[in-house]
């Protein structure tokens, strides 16, 4: 799914111009990519945080400029309720890229009816795709995860033309005895590079 913002140039940059345009309802944004020049933006909030209960990662971006574009990174407040910046890059509908989008779970896991533990250990899967067939998530079928088996990259049931950049015996979900855990489960997964919470860092970095 890919939503349209409405986006104004912004006339100068700095702390204080963000503050100005959060006060307005306003996101500052920036939009870089193809060896183009840097172009500062404003975005409304609602806009932005419609794009994001959408989950889309890929939007259109109308006004002052007219172009796809790949929501890079999204800085939120001390909060985790407002967003505070918006990093754009140019895409091309047909361009690879790799992006990373959530996982869940899908299914009735008979592991849980023995007394196992569902544990998702990759909240997150990291892809390649085309700019306009970035799917939304990738579910986890858990309907024949036996108590004492995993699901891994490998099983995961992916989109056409869609790869996955994890390594193909990494687990995704485990079904384990309460308290245990998979001998070979993975780490916790990196932060997020796309669409991702962050708290304030500074008014610098938001501006």
């Amino acid at each position: 799914m890919s939503d349209t913002l409405q986006v104004t140039l912004r006339p100068s940059t700095g702390s204080r111009d963000a503050r100005r345009l959060r006060r307005t309802g306003m996101v500052p944004a920036i939009l870089y990519g193809h060896g183009e020049a840097c172009v500062g933006l404003a975005a409304k909030q609602d806009a932005v945080l419609a794009a994001i209960r959408h989950e889309s990662r890929i939007v259109n971006l109308e006004g002052a400029v007219k172009t796809a574009a790949l929501i890079r990174e999204l800085q939120w407040d001390t909060y985790g309720k407002e967003p505070i910046h918006v990093d754009f890059i140019r895409v091309d509908a047909s361009e690879r890229i790799r992006v990373k989008v959530p996982v869940d779970l899908k299914g009735e896991c008979p592991g849980l009816k023995a007394g196992g533990t569902i544990n998702l250990v990759m909240h997150e899967i990291e892809l390649e795709c085309t700019a306009d067939h970035v799917p939304d998530r990738v579910h986890a079928l858990v309907g024949n995860l036996e108590l004492g088996h995993a699901l891994k990259v490998r099983d995961l049931e992916l989109p056409g033309g869609v790869r996955a950049i994890s390594h193909a015996d990494e687990n995704v979900v485990t079904c384990t005895l309460p308290g245990k855990k998979a001998h070979d489960e993975a780490a916790a997964p990196a932060e997020p590079e796309v669409v991702g919470r962050k708290a304030e860092e500074g008014e610098a970095a938001a501006g």
